[in-house]
């Protein structure tokens, strides 16, 4: 599994003009799963994501975690981390998971995220979504093979 992690003032996801998940002070998380990814692979990476410190305490450090601060998590489905652009021009995503696999993990992980954290929001997995978000900081973090 893949995903780009950023700590958000607020984020929201758009399907036809709906906003389908949205919230406030957290993390926006873009999952991607692969061929080879498993349960196990979204219950660590669900794990790593609820307990990283990426938000700053009363001394202005880094020194947080989502659950430390009430923050919630929005996640959506982008398969396009799989993209290998390494021959050509045009991405080939062979590495990423097959639709029946990446959506069930792609739910799987989300409830596991939901372990850690009260707020848990999500995209539409397969959907066209528009993706509105604050990134604050900004702050970004790549994960994989966790």
């Amino acid at each position: 599994m893949k995903a780009v992690v950023q700590r958000v003032a607020h984020a929201a996801v758009n399907v036809d003009g709906n906003t389908v998940g949205s919230i406030d002070r957290g993390l926006l998380v873009f999952l991607g799963v692969g061929q080879e990814d498993t349960q196990e692979c979204a219950e660590r990476l669900a794990a790593k994501i609820a307990k990283l410190r990426i938000f700053s305490d009363e001394n202005d450090k880094i020194n947080l975690s989502v659950c430390d601060v009430n923050g919630s998590v929005l996640v959506v489905s982008q398969f396009t981390l799989y993209a290998d652009c390494r021959k050509g021009n045009r991405p080939n995503f062979m590495n990423a998971g097959k639709p029946e696999l990446a959506e069930r993990l792609y739910k799987y992980f989300s409830d596991e995220c939901r372990k850690y954290v009260d707020k848990v929001e999500n995209g539409v997995f397969g959907a066209d979504m528009k993706v509105e978000l604050l990134n604050d900081g900004p702050f970004t973090v790549v994960l994989e093979d966790i």
